[in-house]
């Protein structure tokens, strides 16, 4: 995947301070694959590469906001789309499905006006797909951080250089949704409980249906990617009728998300509390 990344990226001549600070970062994910890296080391070490890529391309929406500001919400909007891939590769599959289906409707959406966005998100999509035979429905080899790190990272760096208006980065995002709202949820539930969030845990909607509810993780993972699909259809459907009615469609999924959400947390079959 990074090599994919890294050879498209210079094949089609993307700004070096593109890929060279993501490329940086998956560097960094190996070395965490290998050995254990402190938060407090990782986290500023991610900001700093990303605010070089940030800053050194200048890109992404203003209309008369301070660039300061809009910096700031890229760099921590990148970063925390990598981390959040990061956490939602827990079982097999799920990030290399889920990886096919956002790169895929981003090569949709950019390949037309943005071709060289287009071919990047379409390659990374297809370096998804080579892996997803070695990872489901039994792992041969796991992604790790410097593989789910990486994507997280190149998704929202690809969200940055397409999005020139509001109703772009709110059509672009959606591709990844299941992700966002399922990491943000869970979260929030932590936060509530006092558990420290840098601490392992297993209570995402995805591990709570193949840990506790053993429903294998092919199923799961598959399930997830049909839901982020139907989501990121239903969003380009809507696309042409402005932000209001992408809101609209997302609040839709939004609710259907939380009554699922409710629903698996509230009891497993024996009775006892999911969440």
């Amino acid at each position: 995947m990074v090599m994919a990344f890294l050879a498209t990226s210079v094949g089609l001549k993307i700004p070096i301070l593109f890929w060279l600070p993501l490329g940086v970062m998956a560097g960094l994910s190996l070395r965490g694959d290998q050995v254990e890296i402190s938060p407090k080391l990782r986290l500023p070490a991610q900001f700093v590469l990303i605010g070089i890529l940030v800053i050194g391309i200048g890109a992404g929406i203003y209309q008369d906001i301070p660039r300061v500001l809009v910096a700031s919400f890229w760099i921590v909007f990148i970063v925390g789309t990598a981390n959040f891939f990061n956490f939602m590769d827990g079982i097999n599959g799920i990030a290399a499905i889920s990886g096919v289906v956002g790169f895929g409707l981003l090569a949709f959406e950019t390949y037309k006006d943005q071709p060289e966005i287009g071919l990047l998100a379409t390659f990374m999509a297809l370096a998804c797909l080579g892996f997803l035979p070695f990872n489901l429905p039994r792992a041969q080899v796991f992604m790790g951080d410097v593989g789910s790190i990486l994507l997280g990272g190149v998704f929202a760096g690809l969200v940055y250089l397409a999005s020139h208006t509001l109703l772009d980065f709110l059509c672009m995002t959606s591709f990844l949704f299941l992700f966002y709202i399922d990491e943000i949820t869970t979260m929030i539930i932590r936060l509530c409980d006092g558990e420290n969030l840098t601490q392992p845990h297993r209570r995402h909607i995805y591990q709570l249906l193949a840990n506790e509810r053993q429903i294998p993780h092919w199923r799961v993972s598959t399930g997830y990617g049909i839901f982020q699909l139907l989501v990121g259809v239903s969003v380009l459907l809507n696309r042409k009728y402005g932000v209001g009615n992408v809101l609209a469609v997302l609040t839709v999924w939004l609710i259907i998300f939380l009554l699922c959400n409710n629903f698996i947390r509230a009891k497993d079959y024996h009775g006892n509390r999911l969440s």
